[in-house]
């Protein structure tokens, strides 16, 4: 008889990982108990020796499909005489170390039973069981327990408390239990008798729609809702990190109707759809993207349209894609069953529940507040949602998988970064200083590190708007919280009029690092690989504030993970009005075009020169020439902005990246290529954009195609930038290019350059587990930080 302690950390609550500990044991006839901590589980085992050794095997080998394991510390201790094998209550630690699981799309088992007319939780709307529901958007701290989930205001049956009390049984210590006697509720409201019982609290009132009669426990209150869908209305739902907005994506009218009221011209909204098959009646799917759709994060997943469809056209205008996802809740499946019963139609509108630019809402007092100029009904519930959560998007890409944005169903699972944080410096990992990064300005995440691990947050947003600066906050203190850190260091942009920025120069007793946009960028993308530098670092983007003071964008960097130098970038032109130029990208098409031929662009036969009137031609050429409101900027957006600018593609956009996003779908990519040149000036080389405007303004006046000068620019930033990497390459001896920024959304490029500097021998990496655009700066920061840190400790 031996015995031994067993510690595991990683993602082992929330997904069945005790019940299959006990299940383990029992089988083995092993003695013992497990527990869960706030460090993550602790097992106590006791039996022959080589039951013992095939226990600890089983452990790591075969554990629950939704957990991971991150390290296993076993430790042989005195025999104390257990007489059988038990799952005892959570015990806290002081290191408080556990990983929490993300949430989790609603499991078969769970779908099979809501479908069965003899089981107890037919129909109900928030079945779940060990190994599916919420996660991470009802825990307000750990150990992962009821009592510190929005679940603890629900006391569970006889029924369900016996389930919970059963090893046997799949809901064995599963937190969300409930059923439709003891469990949250759904009730269905106008928006103009909203449930009122005080501030912040959610009525028990009667519905004010109840369907059926049935008490607003689901399926007929769904049902009422799926009617008010079908005579196209706007209803807002409230799920799993948020309320979305719904509408009947076959009715033009309540499509249009939509956009209207929530200030949203041409951005795309998200699809739902039940299953695969009328997902294909209206997209392409590639097996890849339906293995992300089915998989149990439930992501929007980017599918190329197919023509004709039979959706609303105003559903993502000018654009060649859908974002669709599958239903990832119960209540999703039954509204779309009985959408699909009452209409034959196969999609709904599922867009987050907001003003555009606003952080998604989460409670149903502020849905109602916000939402009901929007929304002609309400179908919320009683279950709070502690931290909002927006569906992740993901687009596959040069076939591989990636993020444009990383929130549900990812969130907080961290990434590990031993070798690009601590081995960088042979560190041991518990002199890694922790490190709140704050993120950038647009598309804001934060990132928090202890040890080895890094926490990248949910999508929380724009900064400039108030709503999303709060939001900003409160996500930093409950990640501070839930996963007990109390950071050393504050990383922040070097900019000093971001928010972001801001806070972290008010806050007190902390070391504060300032970061340069693109070497964050390009150190989230060796983090992720976790490589060490120094590698040829290309950070496209549209802005990001420089260290002369300009705004850069169209980079090569050499970088580590310490520092960088700017090895080239693309030549300065103005930004005629300042953050007018990036919504009116007209403006930049004139300044490009101003560098290009100087005053002679009055003479050109281009439809930007002829649809401006020449007082306002003249105005902008005078804000540029005397540096009137006009910054510098080398950034490949503007870069792009200003080619779909003189294309007339797109002279304004109504959501960022418009412009870019146009013309890389209007573009078919060439052999043939515009001449371009480049500079040395104190051993920067700098790349002459003028030669590449001429070409295009040639072409156009051919009246060549759109496809045509498209796929001929693409061409020209793939050929320079190439030979550009080859003679850095060669200057530094360096083999390893990274690849980062929002522009490398961008399939053409993307793949393009890829291909054509693996082909000159060079190793390219590039984003797939965070996003590559400023969703992603949080973690580059973090890292950067991190390295200051340890060098400051040790002088």
């Amino acid at each position: 008889m031996i015995a031994k302690h067993i510690s595991i950390n990683g993602i082992v609550q929330g997904v069945g990982f005790r019940p299959f500990v006990y299940g383990l044991a029992k089988r083995l006839q092993i003695r013992g108990q497990v527990a869960n901590t706030s460090s993550g589980v602790i097992i106590r085992a006791e039996g022959r020796e080589p039951d013992i050794d095939l226990f600890c095997k089983e452990l790591s080998a075969n554990p629950p499909p939704l957990s991971r394991i991150t390290d296993i510390l076993i430790i042989s201790e005195q025999v104390q005489g257990f007489t059988d094998f038990s799952i005892v209550l959570s015990q806290s630690h002081s290191d408080r170390t556990t990983l929490i699981s993300p949430d989790v799309s609603v499991c078969e088992d769970c779908l099979r039973e809501m479908n069965n007319p003899e089981d107890r939780r037919y129909r109900y709307p928030f079945i779940n069981c060990t190994n599916c529901g919420p996660r991470y958007t009802i825990i307000s701290d750990i150990p992962y327990d009821r009592r510190y989930t929005s679940m603890k205001n629900f006391r569970m049956c006889k029924e369900c408390q016996a389930e919970y009390d059963n090893p046997e049984d799949r809901r064995f210590h599963a937190q969300p239990n409930a059923c439709p006697d003891c469990g949250p509720h759904v009730e269905l409201y106008d928006n103009k008798t909203p449930p009122r019982n005080g501030e912040g609290s959610f009525s028990v009132a009667p519905p004010a729609l109840s369907g059926k009669g049935d008490g607003g426990l689901g399926p007929d209150t769904i049902h009422q809702t799926a009617l008010l869908l079908k005579q196209g209305c706007i209803v807002a739902i409230k799920g799993l990190g948020g309320f979305h907005l719904a509408a009947d994506a076959h009715n033009d009218a309540a499509v249009n109707r939509l956009r209207e009221r929530k200030r949203r011209e041409e951005k795309p909204f998200a699809l739902m759809s039940c299953d695969m098959e009328t997902i294909r009646n209206y997209a392409h799917v590639l097996p890849e993207e339906e293995a992300l759709l089915k998989s149990h994060q439930r992501p929007i997943v980017l599918l190329r349209k197919k023509e004709p469809n039979f959706l609303s056209a105003a559903i993502a205008p000018k654009n060649n894609y859908f974002g669709v996802m599958l239903p990832y809740t119960p209540l999703h499946y039954i509204l779309l069953s009985h959408f699909a019963l009452c209409t034959l139609h196969f999609a709904l509108v599922m867009t987050s529940a907001n003003l555009t630019d606003e952080p998604i809402v989460i409670d149903n007092d502020e849905a109602f507040d916000r939402l009901s100029d929007i929304a002609d009904f309400f179908l919320i519930h009683n279950r709070d949602i502690y931290l909002r959560s927006d569906d992740s998007i993901i687009r596959m890409a040069d076939e591989k998988p990636r993020f444009i944005r990383r929130s549900r169903g990812y969130v907080p699972t961290p990434i590990f970064l031993s070798n690009a944080k601590c081995k960088m410096q042979n560190a041991k990992l518990k002199t890694v200083p922790s490190v709140l990064a704050c993120g950038a300005e647009l598309k804001n995440t934060v990132t928090l590190t202890k040890g080895d691990k890094a926490f990248i947050s949910q999508h929380i947003g724009d900064m400039e708007n108030p709503l999303s600066y709060d939001f900003f906050k409160m996500t930093i203190r409950h990640l501070k919280q839930i996963l007990d850190i109390t950071p050393e260091i504050i990383a922040h942009d070097l900019h000093p009029g971001y928010f972001s920025t801001a806070y972290a120069s008010e806050q007190e007793n902390i070391q504060k690092i300032g970061v340069q946009h693109h070497h964050a960028h390009i150190v989230s993308c060796m983090a992720e690989h976790k490589i060490s530098g120094p590698v040829i670092g290309l950070a496209f983007d549209g802005t990001g504030f420089g260290t002369d003071g300009n705004l850069w964008g169209g980079e090569i960097l050499i970088a580590d993970e310490k520092s960088f130098e700017r090895a080239a970038h693309l030549n300065y032109v103005s930004m005629p009005g300042g953050a007018a130029a990036i919504k009116e990208p007209w403006r930049m098409a004139i300044s490009y075009l101003h560098n290009a031929f100087g005053d002679e662009i009055m003479g050109l036969d281009l439809p930007i020169v002829r649809e401006k009137d020449a007082k306002t031609l003249n105005v902008i050429i005078q804000m540029i020439k005397k540096h009137v409101n006009s910054p510098l900027t080398s950034g490949m957006g503007r870069l792009f902005d200003g080619v779909a600018g003189i294309m007339g593609i797109r002279n304004r956009v109504c959501f960022e990246g418009q412009a870019a996003m146009e013309l890389e779908m209007a573009s078919i990519l060439t052999q043939a290529h515009y001449d371009y040149d480049r500079i040395r000036q104190k051993n920067v080389y700098q790349i002459l954009t003028a030669p590449i405007v001429r070409g295009i303004v040639r072409d156009m006046m051919k009246r060549k195609s759109a496809a045509e000068i498209g796929g001929k620019f693409h061409a020209s930033l793939i050929c320079l930038f190439s030979d550009l990497c080859a003679i850095i390459g060669r200057e530094n001896g360096l083999k390893r290019v990274v690849f980062s920024g929002g522009s490398f959304q961008n399939i053409i490029l993307l793949k393009g350059l890829r291909q054509s500097l693996e082909s000159s021998g060079f190793e390219v990496f590039s984003h797939c587990l965070v996003p590559t655009n400023d969703g992603g700066i949080s973690l580059g920061q973090a890292v950067i930080a991190a390295g200051f840190g340890l060098f400051s400790k040790r002088q």
